[in-house]
């Protein structure tokens, strides 16, 4: 009697781990019908804004066949955000066969009573280029800046450019996690020296006069200076690395998920 009992505890428990899983498996979206590399379920992108990050991610990977896929849910099913993204990248098969060159970008939306989630999830051939660490700091200096300003196109384009510029070679982990560091005060204090150095040519050529004051005021070494170092902070603020910006043209339609697997590496963060 009391082995029957047992047996039917075991069946029970049984039943409610399969319902349980199969749930769970529910909650993961089916590949988009026609296949897509931005795939919003939240509504956080305008359509022109989404366009604009589909043809450039589609043109990357008719160049390369490297697949990043962005993914927004309005929630992530029970499931932690790493093993939502996981999962869903396995699921969907982002990257090639063999080649495992898939990345996912994975962004559960803020509500009022809960946080935004966002994660990187890389396949097995990118661990090497873009290890969980780089994954780390694009969120954090790429992604969460902007998404905490509700711009949440910018963040993820400055994201996928990083992306892209580490999986073509343009720069290694290692020079990212370097400039990554100071990108956002890079600019600033090389304009503020120049500046200071126009300044004070500027007035001894006053005190001066003769040739030198002529030479600075029609526009000499110094206002080019001056001016090279204003457009080299522009180009350090805008969150592209080389690679792709904004929208970026070529390439056709996408021609779908092509069977990559994942390690379970990754990173990610919450705004």
């Amino acid at each position: 009697m009391r082995k029957k009992g047992l047996n039917l505890l075991t069946i029970v428990v049984l039943f409610c781990t399969i319902s349980g899983g199969h749930a769970n498996s529910q909650s993961l979206p089916d590949r988009p019908v026609p296949q897509r590399l931005v795939n919003d379920y939240a509504g956080l992108l305008g359509s022109e804004e989404t366009g604009m990050l589909e043809q450039k991610l589609v043109a990357f990977n008719n160049s390369t066949s490297t697949q990043i896929a962005i993914v927004i849910v309005k929630d992530l099913g029970g499931y932690d955000k790493a093993d939502y993204a996981q999962r869903l990248a396995e699921k969907w098969g982002i990257g090639q066969k063999g080649k495992n060159n898939g990345v996912l970008i994975l962004v559960k939306t803020k509500t009022s009573d809960a946080k935004g989630e966002v994660f990187i999830a890389q396949g097995y051939g990118l661990e090497g280029v873009i290890p969980d660490i780089t994954c780390s700091a694009i969120v954090d200096n790429d992604i969460l800046p902007a998404f905490r300003n509700n711009n949440y196109f910018d963040g993820l384009n400055k994201a996928t450019n990083t992306l892209i510029s580490l999986a073509r070679g343009e720069f290694s982990a290692a020079d990212y996690g370097h400039k990554g560091k100071k990108s956002g005060e890079k600019g600033t204090p090389v304009v503020f020296i120049i500046i200071v150095v126009f300044i004070i040519i500027s007035m001894i050529s006053r005190r001066s006069g003769g040739s030198n004051n002529r030479h600075i005021g029609s526009g000499g070494l110094p206002f080019w200076l001056l001016l090279g170092a204003l457009n080299s902070g522009r180009g350090s603020s805008n969150g592209s690395w080389g690679g792709f910006s904004g929208g970026s043209s070529g390439g056709g339609g996408f021609g779908g998920f092509g069977g990559g697997s994942f390690g379970g590496g990754g990173a990610g963060g919450s705004w």
